[in-house]
């Protein structure tokens, strides 16, 4: 789980910068954003509460799938292709690292990074390209794979910060920013960019969870198993 340790430490950096960034941005400011709610005829809605509210119905979705599916990558992979996202193999996963991508679940890409991807996938000469499924060949990670699933999944039920924008400006400053980068945000990337952030850790929270879950029923099922050959 050292790949989700490692996300989780990056995360909490980007979101001290973030708060940071948040409070130069609206120091001074004498009328409230709207985005964290709506008031119309007296009534008020939080969109951060609507959000959540859709996070939770699409988990419960999303653990209904995984369990009908074994939790097995390759089943999920099935699934994934049959709902028209394609998946690619490639020879050598350290091709993506360069372009500040891991194997997995690739949102839609523009640009060099698009022109790059389709030459790597063998896809053709393009400078925009659908979200897709890069994976090196040989066994997955069960729990790696249940993570990006999951952000592809979010993404198709267009979660609050999983759409393409949000999810370049995280990529972006979770592996190449400075400190300039920050100071030159816009309010409205600020909130972005923290949608991204809160997505990306729900995602890492939903996988540790199905961790200890998964634990525990095999450490039960393995006291079961011990008490029934002892008797």
């Amino acid at each position: 789980m050292n790949f989700v340790r490692n996300i989780i430490y990056a995360l909490l950096a980007l979101q001290e910068k973030i708060l940071r960034a948040r409070l130069g941005k609206t120091l001074g400011v004498t009328q409230k954003s709207g985005r964290k709610k709506v008031f119309q005829n007296g009534c008020v809605l939080s969109l951060d509460t609507l959000a959540d509210s859709e996070k939770n119905k699409m988990e419960e979705e999303l653990s209904i799938i995984l369990k009908q599916l074994d939790f097995e990558p390759e089943k999920l992979l099935d699934y994934v292709a049959k709902h028209g996202t394609r998946v690619f193999y490639i020879k050598n996963p350290h091709s993506l690292y360069s372009i500040g991508e891991n194997e997995g679940f690739i949102y839609p890409q523009k640009g060099f990074k698009a022109l790059y991807i389709s030459l790597l996938t063998n896809s053709g000469f393009r400078f925009k390209t659908d979200e897709m499924f890069i994976l090196s060949k040989g066994q997955i990670n069960k729990f790696y794979f249940v993570y990006h699933f999951y952000n592809w999944f979010a993404f198709q039920r267009k979660i609050s910060g999983m759409d393409s924008e949000s999810l370049a400006i995280l990529n972006k400053f979770l592996f190449n920013s400075t400190e300039e980068d920050f100071k030159k945000l816009q309010l409205s990337d600020i909130y972005k960019l923290k949608d991204a952030i809160k997505q990306d850790k729900a995602s890492i929270d939903f996988v540790l969870k199905l961790c200890r879950e998964l634990e525990g029923a095999q450490k039960a099922f393995e006291k079961l198993t011990d008490n029934g050959a002892s008797i």
